[in-house]
């Protein structure tokens, strides 16, 4: 259905461009018309037109000015301009306000149906696009929903999804290197720090996702995570490395009035807890800082810098070198565990050369400390006694070489009984995949019946096996396949349909073309 709209001061010309768009298009058209420039105006606006054939000489305001206006409020319309006024500065002001043709008065019939079919393709195209639009927003929609939360779970949980963050942000679109968490806690009613009816109200807020997470969003322009328990996570990624003091203020404020708004919104009651700000992989901590002040107050909202949530530290502390220490030993990455050890063991010699008792204490300190990372992710068994010559060889050595050098022994020992312990695992699961895969080619087996019979998700496994044996799985699977068929091709007598069963296909044409992609030839050809 198109909507046109006729303007002409003419009444006998609305009626011959009336009858010439009934009698081609039928009920496919709407006409409506207007012989002033004003009426026209007016009537652009209540009737919203997709094709208006104007005239330029009108009674009051001319057809240009007139085209001028309702291109303001309607830039969708597509004007046709139809007159016997030929003037060359009008054409091309018509022009210029992106008429689609100047007709000249008398209009030829064909001519003016072709037009007319023209203007109507390109209000098809335009429909067209629009309703793709609204269908990759719709998509969008549900999709963008599922990213979100795989960020925020690969934030608190890295662990299991640390490579995976680049992905994230840049599908999401994020460039920020720092942020904060926001964690909503919520439940029928609060009773001192805690929430009544948490798993009622966890479901409950199901219900009501999409809002929530409208209107979360509206407030602190953040990433929203899923229900946990009866807690929402909402990342909100930031430029800078600390809020001052007005900025928190304001956070706090804006924090206020959100969860006001979600009370009344939903008549349950939620609360606010907001961490520090930190760099992205160190997300979990904001986390954790907005649960324990949400723990440690009764407010509904409450940021971690009032209640002096965490540990602070001396001016000149090198906090990020010993934070990339620890992270080196839990990663099992063992250059950043030894780069960080080093700098961390010179800074201390640096600044308190005189303190001898201090830097031996903050030596012991870490290497128990990554011992016990190795022993929880290295799979070690841990034995009391095991470092029963630890505090005599700290007391006893006197040079601060040596005793660097033992620290440095130390943390590479840790770090590598977790990075040998991943190793380990990955070889043992990737080999009793190839066994499995080897045994069962014939069969029509999947990624699911592979990953399940090593007892990992299908999504891990897919992912060590290509980083262990540089392939995917049905690159992998396909390969035992066609290396099987060039045997039998060789070195037997059998039918086509039988080689094709033998190894793994139940459709014959579909095995000859995966032989001729993988080989270069058919089959047939490569047996000769």
């Amino acid at each position: 259905m198109y909507r046109i709209m006729l303007a002409d001061d003419e009444g006998i010309v609305i009626d011959s461009f009336t009858y010439l768009l009934e009698e081609e298009f039928g009920d496919d058209v709407i006409i409506e018309s207007g012989k002033t420039g004003r009426s026209v105006i007016e009537l652009a606006e209540r009737f919203r037109p997709d094709i208006a054939i104007m005239d330029i000489r009108m009674p009051g305001i001319n057809g240009i000015d007139a085209i001028r206006e309702i291109r303001k409020r309607n830039s969708q319309v597509v004007f046709i301009v139809a007159s016997a006024y030929d003037k060359f500065d009008y054409a091309k002001e018509a022009i210029n306000l992106g008429v689609m043709d100047y007709l000249n008065k008398p209009v030829e019939k064909n001519q003016f149906i072709e037009t007319v079919k023209k203007a109507m393709e390109i209000i098809d195209r335009d429909r067209e696009k629009r309703t793709m639009e609204l269908e990759t927003k719709e998509k969008l929609e549900t999709v963008v929903p599922i990213i979100e939360s795989g960020l925020i779970y690969n934030l608190l949980f890295q662990d299991f999804f640390k490579d995976d963050l680049v992905s994230f942000n840049k599908l999401l679109e994020i460039d920020e290197k720092y942020g904060y968490m926001i964690v909503l806690l919520f439940g029928d009613d609060q009773q001192g720090n805690q929430m009544t009816n948490a798993i009622g109200t966890s479901v409950k807020v199901q219900n009501y996702i999409r809002d929530l997470r409208d209107i979360v969003k509206g407030y602190t322009g953040g990433i929203v995570g899923p229900v946990m328990a009866n807690k929402i996570a909402v990342f909100v990624p930031t430029e800078k490395t600390e809020f001052e003091y007005n900025e928190r203020i304001n956070l706090i404020e804006t924090a206020r009035l959100m969860v006001r708004r979600l009370n009344r919104e939903f008549d349950i009651k939620f609360r606010a807890g907001i961490g520090t700000i930190k760099p992205l992989d160190k997300m979990v901590s904001s986390y954790n800082e907005g649960v324990d002040g949400l723990t440690m107050s009764s407010d509904s909202v409450i940021h971690a810098d009032d209640l002096a949530i965490g540990c602070g530290y001396e001016e000149d502390y090198p906090i990020d070198t010993e934070n990339n220490l620890i992270e080196g030993v839990r990663r099992g990455d063992l250059n950043m565990a030894i780069n960080a050890a080093g700098q961390f063991f010179d800074w201390m010699v640096e600044n308190y050369n005189d303190y001898d008792s201090d830097i031996k204490v903050k030596t012991l300190e870490f290497v128990i400390w990554a011992e016990h990372l190795g022993y929880s992710k290295g799979g070690k068994t841990y034995r009391f006694r095991s470092r029963e010559d630890y505090l005599p060889y700290i007391n006893s050595v006197k040079d601060y070489d040596e005793l660097r050098s033992w620290f440095i022994d130390k943390i590479s020992e840790a770090c590598q009984n977790v990075m040998f312990r991943k190793e380990a695992q990955s070889t043992g699961i990737i080999d009793k995949a190839k066994e499995y895969i080897y045994a069962n080619f014939k069969k029509d087996i999947s990624l699911d019946d592979v990953s399940r019979e090593v007892d990992i998700s299908p999504y891990y496994f897919s992912k060590i096996f290509k980083k262990e044996t540089g392939e995917n799985f049905i690159e992998y699977l396909t390969n035992i396949r066609i290396e099987k068929a060039k045997e039998l091709l060789e070195n037997t007598d059998m039918s086509m349909k039988e080689i094709c069963l033998e190894v793994g296909y139940s459709n014959p044409n579909y095995f000859s073309r995966s032989f001729k992609k993988n080989v270069g030839v058919t089959p047939t050809e490569y047996k000769g």
